[in-house]
């Protein structure tokens, strides 16, 4: 017998798990499994790779684990493709969360529309370019299908109380600062630019495109200007595990003005650290405000998820709130058809990838003469 919603529930299909502590396929599960989103009913999982091949390899073990729990306390079903899936009862409303490779997401939408779902929940970027985004776009249009995307950040605390703050200071600018823990050196470097091969503007940075994209109204059609801090910003060539060199931003800093007026900074560090925020800032430079994620709040919930998931990967935890609001925002218009509040659309992940797209040659030949090789 498989898990079946209530009437005030969207039946969610999980598309790509991934290793339990490591995946965040896994994260959204036990969030939706431990009754957090009260309108998500977590009813199916597609995970291919631990039902397939990957089954006797790193994780594998782990995964059956999980897999034996999830079906014997929750009913949850597992199954090696969405085509496997039974089909959607009469009245039920289904909602795919596709958390697998992005290079699958347009294969994987076209089979979770097939499977009946109404609505479709994204993670960043949602396509490996800007061409496969507009495709996906026009055949969930045609199919009456809904995408929503997982930039959590836009739902995040220290975004919207920098919003508060700058809206009701006239004059003022913000600064979004997004850091990530790698060593820097070129060994850990080298990993990360091969492993997030797309580049960190559509990778680490996307999250904050898509606040530009959302709030301040950035597309490349809008951009007046791109001032690139030279002085911050770094960019090397550096060998990864495969032995094939990668060139990407190891850190950047720039400000945007916009045709219609607007200006806003983006800065993000691959070795920065565990703390992002935003920071608002007056006419003259100086710092007015700043909101730190986490915060002091999101510490003490962090503490008892360390406690809860030993070993799972950190940034579960610190965005852990994020998560929630958005699977439930999105489950909710599932179920009820009400708009999604501040939650991404397939049009913000378009605009937001076509920035970083832009972007990146542009900041490249800036920072040309600085690149640095190990």
């Amino acid at each position: 017998m498989v898990a079946t919603p209530s009437p005030s529930q969207a039946e969610v299909i999980l598309v790509g798990c991934g290793c339990p502590l490591r995946g965040m396929g896994w994260y959204h599960a036990v969030q939706m499994l431990g009754n957090e989103c009260p309108s998500a009913k977590l009813c199916h999982i597609v995970e291919p790779w631990f039902l397939g091949p990957g089954a006797t390899g790193p994780g594998g073990s782990e995964f059956a684990e999980f897999k034996s729990k999830a079906e014997a306390d929750h009913q949850v079903g597992f199954y090696n493709s969405l085509a496997d899936v039974p089909p959607v009862a009469d009245g039920v409303k289904r909602l795919a969360l596709i958390s697998g490779r992005t290079m699958d997401n347009p294969r994987l939408l076209g089979e979770s529309i097939a499977a009946g779902c109404t609505v479709i929940y994204l993670e960043k970027p949602g396509a490996p370019t800007v061409k496969e985004l507009e495709v996906m776009k026009r055949e969930a249009a045609d199919a009456n299908v809904k995408i929503c995307m997982g930039y959590n950040k836009n739902v995040c605390k220290y975004v919207r109380n920098a919003r508060e703050f700058a809206a009701a200071n006239e004059g003022s600018h913000v600064t979004f600062v997004s850091n990530n823990t790698y060593e820097n050196n070129a060994s850990s470097l080298g990993e990360c630019f091969e492993r997030n091969a797309e580049g960190m503007l559509k990778n680490m940075a996307i999250h904050e495109l898509a606040l530009l994209a959302s709030f301040y109204d950035v597309t490349v059609d809008n951009i007046e200007s791109v001032v690139v801090d030279k002085d911050f910003s770094s960019m090397q060539t550096l060998p990864g595990p495969s032995g094939k060199e990668f060139t990407d931003f190891d850190k950047v800093k720039f400000t945007i003005k916009t045709k219609t007026g607007k200006a806003v900074s983006v800065q993000a560090d691959r070795c920065g650290g565990d703390t992002s925020f935003a920071m608002v800032s007056d006419a003259d430079g100086k710092e007015m405000f700043r909101h730190c994620m986490p915060d002091e709040e999101d510490e003490a919930n962090v503490s008892v998820l360390e406690a809860k998931y030993p070993g799972a990967m950190p940034y579960f935890f610190s965005q852990d709130p994020d998560y929630i609001t958005v699977k439930e925002r999105v489950a909710k218009m599932c179920v009820t058809g009400e708009e999604a509040l501040d939650i991404a659309t397939i049009d913000i992940a378009i605009a937001a990838l076509s920035v970083g797209e832009y972007l990146t040659p542009l900041m490249q030949k800036e920072l040309s003469g600085t690149v640095a090789s190990q």
